[in-house]
């Protein structure tokens, strides 16, 4: 069985969910230093008897606080808007994913390739392997060569899904009669697993996500294989 840390603790697996890492340190710096200084004046206030009762108002110290503010959310804003940005952009893509989301499974088409689409279930835990994911693998993994910008279509054919792929920092809705797209690119080989995110039905947590990263040559051979 596969440990905790194994199944949802994966580090970053592409460029995006690095940087929502490194936003995510960044705000948290910020609030756990306001935490920190609202916290210390509580406190200093609560135990100091030195207060001057008189005072009824300071002008340069309402400017103080409505000022600070200000620049701290333009510290946290700007770097969100520019995440936004990129996790938005289109960049020209290598390969183009069609994704279909199902009741209760997944469709992949390879748009780029003749006759290579095929569905993905999530293994039954009496048929799998020893060292297997309960509740994640699948049949048929999407296989993708790394350092490759790849393209997702996703779609629905019954009801609304969401494809999310934490470690790539991807998630999009499959919603029925349109296309929503997202850019990824893999920096490590490896297996990344993702789940359905949408309440889609009654077997809702039975639909996983699995993306093997493999080499360009790797994925040479697969495609010969498979088509």
């Amino acid at each position: 069985m596969a440990t905790w840390s194994a199944l949802n603790l994966q580090n970053a697996a592409s460029p995006l969910m690095e940087q929502l890492i490194f936003f995510h340190d960044h705000a948290m710096t910020i609030l756990i230093l306001i935490v920190t200084i609202v916290g210390y004046n509580l406190m200093s206030t609560s135990y100091n008897m030195n207060i001057d009762q008189y005072m009824l108002e300071s002008q340069p110290l309402e400017l103080f606080w409505t000022i600070v503010p200000s620049f701290v959310l333009i510290f946290i804003g700007l770097p969100s808007i520019r995440l936004l940005y990129l996790l938005d952009e289109v960049y020209k893509p290598s390969i183009t994913i069609k994704t279909i989301g199902h009741q209760w499974y997944w469709s992949y088409e390879y748009s780029d390739f003749i006759n290579l689409e095929f569905d993905s279930y999530m293994t039954p835990s009496a048929e799998m392997a020893e060292n297997s994911f309960r509740l994640l693998d699948v049949d048929n993994r999407t296989v993708i060569p790394t350092n490759t910008q790849i393209r997702t279509l996703i779609t629905a054919a019954d009801v609304l899904h969401s494809w999310t792929v934490p470690v790539l920092g991807v998630k999009a809705d499959a919603v029925p009669g349109r296309l929503n797209q997202v850019n990824f690119l893999t920096n490590r080989p490896g297996v990344f697993f993702g789940q359905c995110s949408e309440i889609c039905g009654a077997n809702h947590s039975f639909m996983p996500i699995s993306i093997e990263s493999v080499p360009a040559k790797t994925f040479i051979k697969w495609i010969k294989n498979n088509t």
